[in-house]
């Protein structure tokens, strides 16, 4: 069964083509990774399965038995597809705990009603959505820090802030773009031990975007390739890394000097 499946799905900006017949299929409970040099089209393609574009008459994008191409951006977070950012997009004028606590609109339990007239569900709602967030906060080991402003954060922990916040919508795919950038040699590390523990506690499907080779090679279970918008690899992390096309397209020399 797949998570997600991606069939013939072009996207054209003007005259050019940013992704270009692209198809794929993450298998449910996997670690998916989608590599490429820059320009390749990977953002692009998260953008088309989570709304933010839509994709070209022709191909199709599926959760499971949901057609994502056929919702709006808040329809697909509701079915359960959630996202981090190549940028980091955290409001610094709210705490950390509050960072998190924005992306829990979708999962109230009580209407505008209650919350207007601070009903004894409204509060028990917040208490719980609260409780929810700090607990994340603890899995990221951000808690101690829930009262801090974001910006206070190292990078790797805003990295890490922005998975937390993502999860509070409790997503059956997870969509990592770029999670350890700006992240040391340790911390990278300890970010392939959160993410295998995210899919497994919470029995997530992850689709991952990164440069960084470490995280891509050490946690993903299958890779697709990417290079101008178009497939030119799949399979296993040591099946791609041998792949010529990929050695010459993307990871270049030092892939070869390896073998």
């Amino acid at each position: 069964m797949s998570a997600l499946e991606l069939s013939h799905v072009s996207k054209t900006f003007g005259g050019l083509s940013a992704v270009k017949d692209v198809s794929f299929r993450v298998p449910a409970g996997s670690i998916f990774g989608v590599i490429g040099p820059n320009g390749a089209g990977k953002t692009t393609v998260f953008n088309l399965v989570t709304g933010v574009y839509r994709a070209d008459p022709g191909g199709s994008l599926r959760m499971g038995d949901v057609d994502l191409g056929a919702k709006k951006p808040a329809e697909i977070a509701a079915a359960g597809v959630a996202r981090t950012f190549q940028n980091i997009r955290l409001f610094a004028k709210l705490s950390v705990l509050e960072n998190v606590l924005v992306a829990c609109e979708t999962k109230r339990a009580t209407g505008l009603l209650s919350a207007a007239l601070r009903t004894a569900g409204f509060l028990d709602d917040e208490a719980a959505l609260r409780e929810r967030a700090l607990e994340l906060l603890r899995v990221f080991d951000l808690h101690a820090l829930a009262d801090h402003a974001p910006t206070s954060l190292s990078y790797g922990n805003q990295r890490r802030l922005e998975i937390a916040r993502a999860m509070m919508l409790r997503p059956r795919v997870l969509l990592l773009d770029e999670p350890a950038a700006g992240m040391n040699y340790g911390e990278a590390e300890g970010l392939e031990a959160q993410i295998r523990w995210l899919r497994d506690e919470f029995e997530l499907t992850v689709v991952l975007v990164e440069h960084n080779m470490q995280v891509v090679m050490g946690v993903c279970e299958r890779i697709h390739v990417l290079d101008h918008g178009e497939s030119i690899a799949e399979g296993t992390p040591d099946e791609v890394r041998r792949d010529p096309s990929v050695i010459a397209a993307y990871l270049g020399d030092e892939a070869a000097e390896d073998e």
